[in-house]
């Protein structure tokens, strides 16, 4: 196991696509429910506790050996609005390019035949965790940072907010990723014997409806 691999795939700049999306927050920000550093952690926050422990279970579930086309079937179901499928498997099928190039394995190519229209991003991120001998805690910890990380940067773009205090807010927030990420592994250990209906399936319908609503937008700086 490398814990190098574990900060590649958490690295922005890793080329997964996930630059092109803010994970809501430019919704949030035109809604004005986001607008300054608080508001920001608080939006984070919500994210974290809710689609952040969803994305970090299924990618922990992959990352531990569950059947990626189930766990792809169980994304869908955990994402009711097809805007956010849309993204779920556009960023999936950009991860997908990025994993099989990075960290080869037969599983990755399994399911890239199986979905060539791409599967959901956090189940490709737990298979590149996987190829690359991560533990599944590792993969929901790079799936739980990236659906708060994302969101973060997009802010400090949109807003022209200090980066050194989104930094700061990401810190503050390192206590309930712990949390969050360990609830999502232990989801996921217990979806091996349980089945796939013990992995968490919260859910944040505002950023659903707002989602929906970006995707219509005709003038934006996201894709999402």
């Amino acid at each position: 196991m490398s814990r190098a691999a574990l900060l590649l795939l958490a690295d922005g700049r890793f080329p997964a696509g996930g630059h092109a999306h803010s994970g809501g927050v430019e919704a949030a920000i035109a809604h004005e429910a986001v607008h300054d550093t608080d508001s920001l952690e608080a939006f984070c926050r919500g994210r974290l506790h809710t689609t952040g422990l969803t994305a970090a279970g299924l990618a922990a579930a992959a990352a531990a050996g569950l059947d990626p086309l189930l766990l792809d079937d169980a994304a869908d179901a955990r994402t009711p609005v097809p805007a956010l499928r849309a993204v779920a498997r556009r960023l999936g099928r950009q991860m997908m390019r990025a994993a099989r190039a990075t960290f080869p394995s037969a599983e990755l190519e399994y399911l890239a035949a199986a979905r060539p229209q791409g599967a959901h991003q956090p189940i490709v991120v737990g298979l590149a965790a996987r190829a690359a001998g991560l533990a599944p805690v590792d993969a929901a910890y790079a799936a739980v940072y990236e659906n708060i990380g994302g969101p973060a940067g997009a802010a400090v773009r949109l807003l022209s907010l200090d980066p050194l205090e989104a930094s700061g807010m990401l810190a503050r927030l390192g206590p309930e990723t712990d949390h969050v990420a360990a609830a999502a592994a232990d989801a996921a250990g217990r979806a091996m014997t349980e089945g796939i209906d013990a992995l968490p399936s919260a859910s944040a319908p505002l950023l659903d409806i707002t989602g929906q609503q970006h995707a219509a937008w005709t003038v934006r700086l996201f894709a999402s």
